[in-house]
């Protein structure tokens, strides 16, 4: 007699199946459809193949190329027939790890002596497809750690032999399809046959396990997607985000540069970028003024001590820059990895009250720490940068209240800026790690529940992504979506309970005795540097009137109008408007499109009509000829759009 379990499906019905059933055979029971575009099942929370057998009562959850965890389980299946294709056409080489990422996958592989080349990669593409059409099943086989080992060591992989080396007996399994064998968790796709098109986009180089001091293996980035049309889509927007690339975009716009000199992902900001960054700077501060905040400054070097209380040399130090050693024996700083220890002992300079809480100490404090030099980007991943960094100490009481504030000057921000699309993500511990993390259990419910009900009141669009909290506490994350729909981590909320223990901080309560306050980290902006990349390739360089760098050009026709260009110049300077002149002997043609070129906002020409009736003729950067203006009515027109753009409305 068979026996029964009870499936609950996403919309709450429960059916019936016998023990035993997969999740593909549940699918199909609902829908032949349905099941020819499952590509794994969630059970019980859980991502599983959804070829693998479900033998008690659960929840499930059937995932789709429309779910991100289909997503990550189609995209891990490529990097397996990746693997098995590369097997296939360079035998003998080795494989580190291949996961799936962001947008498709990667695989580290040792070739020996043999150096990839990129002409090899259509032939490698090829070879995937040809492999896909053979609709190889992904099997799932619990292995014992003697096997595995016997396995690899046969196979001569010292790779997998290093990772089985952290693995426990009866949680290895391997997973095969057609001639390739992988040491994998999972999950995967039934079958290969559901990858229809491939495009293998880039070769780098990866120390393996990250270590400097290991070998480097050659790193294999792809996409694949199970519709050709799919792919040709996504090709279409990587040329569209190469010309949005922030890297080019700085270096045509002169906002930044890199020196090897002065050190890799160390960026200097030209004037053209400083003024940017001011900018931005400056509006922060203002946002910050009125809501309470005061400003600090510190230095850019801190006593190890200082670290060692705070907990970050212990999580950091490694990935830190080496210590600062001093005249004085044994006496060691470090270049600042967080502002945050810095300002506990500017609260604990003197003896506070709870009548003075909430406290708000904001810095935009320059910090620095050692990325390896295979994972520097431009300015999105650097050695050294500036958070909009800001720590807020206050009572239990009125956590929910000032995280709900900072909530509302994200939101203030990203519609200054013209990000529209995103979403919170609530980043909790991991249940299952807990040794990650410092504090009791008690503080972190006390802050994840406060931070959850904050989002909740304000009506946010959250995910929740267990194990993404700081080890010191919850968090908050903005996941922005940019002009070409690509996610970014951009502004941060942080409930702390463990440093103000950490730093011993005090208030005298109303009761006369001596109370913790809890410390809330905040950065909208997070690094400014990462900021401005992204906000670069969101807006292609076509900033906000308010932000841009060079906001006008005054184009006379020719060098008799340059006195009444820079009379006209020092004018819209009064009223906080910055530009150039161009004075170059070009036509006003060449000037306008080098204008464009530039993407400046404004262009202001000026010739013997504009100079007899004291107008300008007024273009407007992609969108041409706005007609002559007043010098009085230009002004009133840019600064309401400016207004607008900066209301809190």
């Amino acid at each position: 007699m068979s026996q029964l379990i009870k499936i609950t499906l996403p919309d709450g019905s429960v059916r019936e199946y016998e023990k035993g059933t997969t999740g593909l055979q549940i699918a199909a029971s609902i829908s032949e459809g349905l099941a020819r575009n499952v590509l794994a099942a969630k059970v019980n929370g859980q991502v599983w193949d959804a070829t693998r057998a479900i033998e008690q009562d659960s929840t499930l959850q059937l995932l789709t190329w429309n779910d991100l965890e289909g997503k990550n389980t189609f995209w891990h299946s490529s990097a397996h027939l990746m693997a098995e294709a590369l097997e296939a056409l360079y035998p003998g080489i080795k494989f580190g790890i291949g996961p799936p990422i962001e947008t498709g996958f990667y695989y580290d592989v040792d070739f020996g002596d043999h150096k990839l080349e990129g002409e090899e990669l259509e032939k490698i593409e090829a070879k995937m497809i040809e492999l896909a059409k053979q609709k190889s099943e992904f099997i799932r086989k619990e292995v014992s750690k003697q096997d595995a080992i016997a396995y690899f060591q046969e196979k001569g992989d010292e790779y997998k032999l290093d990772l089985l080396e952290g693995l426990e007996d009866g949680t290895i399994t391997f997973y095969e399809q057609g001639n390739f064998t992988d040491l994998c968790r999972g999950p995967h796709i039934p079958n290969t046959g559901f990858v229809k098109a491939v495009k293998l986009t880039n070769i780098a180089g990866a120390y393996w396990r990250g270590d400097e001091k290991r070998k480097v293996l050659t790193r294999i980035y792809g996409v694949t997607f199970p519709k050709a049309q799919e792919l040709k889509d996504y090709l279409t927007l990587l040329e569209e985000a190469k010309k949005r690339d922030h890297r080019k975009i700085g270096r045509e716009l002169e906002l930044f540069t890199f020196s090897e000199k002065v050190g890799m992902g160390l960026p200097l900001w030209l004037p053209k970028g400083t003024l940017l960054r001011e900018r931005l700077v400056a509006f922060m501060k203002r946002a910050q003024d009125k809501s309470g905040y005061q400003q600090v400054t510190t230095p850019h070097i801190g006593h190890k001590v200082l670290y060692e209380t705070s907990g970050h040399y212990e999580k950091y130090g490694k990935d830190s820059f080496q210590p600062i050693m001093t005249p004085n024996e044994g006496e060691a700083f470090l270049l600042k990895p967080m502002n945050c220890p810095h300002h506990c002992e500017i609260y604990k300079h003197k003896p506070r009250s709870y009548k003075d809480l909430p406290i708000r100490y904001a810095e935009f404090g320059t910090v620095y720490r050692y990325e390896q030099s295979g994972e520097l980007h431009g300015l999105t991943r650097v050695r050294g940068f500036t958070q909009d960094d800001a720590h807020i100490f206050c009572r239990p009481d009125q956590v929910k209240e000032e995280f709900i504030k900072v909530i509302d000057l994200v939101l203030y921000v990203f519609k200054a800026l013209g990000f529209q699309d995103y979403t919170a993500q609530i980043s909790l511990r991991d249940p299952e790690k807990r040794e990650k993390y410092i504090g009791t259990d008690e503080a972190w419910e006390k802050a994840e529940s406060a931070i959850i009900e904050a989002a909740a009141e304000k009506g946010l669009e959250t995910v929740t992504e267990l194990g993404e909290a700081a080890f010191y506490g919850p968090k908050l994350d903005f996941m922005v979506k940019d002009a070409l729909g690509r996610k970014w981590q951009l502004g941060t909320i942080q409930v702390d309970y463990q440093l103000p223990d950490r730093f011993q901080l005090e208030y005298i309560g109303s009761d006369n005795q001596k109370h913790r306050p809890v410390m809330i980290h905040r950065a909208p902006f997070g690094s400014l540097e990462r900021f401005v990349a992204v906000l670069i390739e969101h807006c292609a360089g076509d900033f906000p009137l308010w932000l841009a760098p060079e906001q006008i050009n005054i184009l006379p026709i020719s060098e008799k109008y340059i006195s009444y260009a820079e009379e006209l110049k020092g004018i819209l300077e009064d009223a906080g408007i910055t530009g150039n002149i161009d004075n170059r002997d070009e036509k006003i043609g060449r000037k306008i499109r080098d204008s464009e070129v530039k993407k400046v906002p404004f262009m202001l020409i000026v010739g013997e009509k504009e100079q007899e009736e004291r107008k300008v003729a007024v273009r407007k950067h992609g969108q041409g000829d706005l007609g002559s203006l007043s010098l009085e009515e230009f002004i009133e027109y840019f600064q309401g759009i400016i207004s607008q753009s900066l209301s809190k409305e």
